[in-house]
């Protein structure tokens, strides 16, 4: 059988991206980043989906991205709400986390090399807004390509890395149904980037926005507890 890493968040579309994995027949290994996060709640969303979706092992690795600071989700700057669609269109927003990606894939490498997996899974997607350089296809070629000339098992030829993606041109509409066809429950799931102290979504920043958007599209009843008058 198959061995994959997947990152997950415990967003709605790490969630699909783990279900895509496993409808592919993977054993999957399932991997989240406790990074200093504000909305953090997400790693016990995380845990939950993971048992949920029966995964073979779910790790959750604590670096602190608040040292370095940099992004409404590590320091201490306002997230950004009720933007409009075209305002979340251009420029990189603040919620952009500096190399986050790089990092986030890095962990999953080596947990990958350790497991005997070459094969990581990815929930990063193009289509629902522009901005976060690390989302891009140019970049997951360029690790792709790195993660074979760093590791030990990429030098001895043991096997050849690949960073999946599956979700990266699909619409929020497209990966909701996507995920309804394998059967993800997305009542557990989590993606705003400022839910109050009980868990409940702001409805409010991008992310939630893009969120109720996208399953507004897909004609699917949206799931998510928001805060009160959300």
């Amino acid at each position: 059988m198959k061995t994959a890493v997947v990152l997950l968040s415990g967003g709605l579309d790490s969630t699909t991206c783990l279900a895509i994995a496993r409808s592919q027949g993977f054993k999957v290994h399932a991997l989240s980043i406790d990074y200093g996060q504000r909305h953090r709640i997400e790693l016990e969303r995380a845990a939950r989906i993971a048992s949920q979706l029966g995964v073979s092992s779910h790790r959750i690795v604590a670096i602190d991205l608040r040292t370095i600071g940099g992004s409404a989700l590590t320091a201490a700057i306002d997230v950004p709400k009720s933007r409009s669609s075209d305002e979340m269109s251009h420029g990189i927003p603040i919620t952009y986390v500096p190399a986050r990606n790089t990092i986030l894939l890095s962990i999953a490498l080596g947990l990958a090399e350790t497991v005997g997996a070459f094969d990581i899974f990815i929930g990063a997607n193009v289509l629902d807004y522009s901005g976060y350089p690390d989302c891009r296809p140019e970049f997951l070629d360029a690790f792709a390509r790195l993660a074979n000339l760093a590791t030990k098992v990429g030098i001895e030829g043991a096997g050849h890395f690949r960073v999946h993606a599956p979700l990266l041109k699909m619409t929020k509409a497209e990966i909701i149904r996507e995920g309804v066809r394998l059967g993800v429950d997305y009542t557990t799931t989590i993606s705003c980037y400022d839910p109050d102290p009980q868990g409940l979504a702001c409805g409010e920043c991008d992310s939630c926005q893009l969120r109720r958007k996208g399953f507004m599209e897909a004609g699917v009843l949206d799931p998510t507890s928001y805060a009160a008058g959300e």
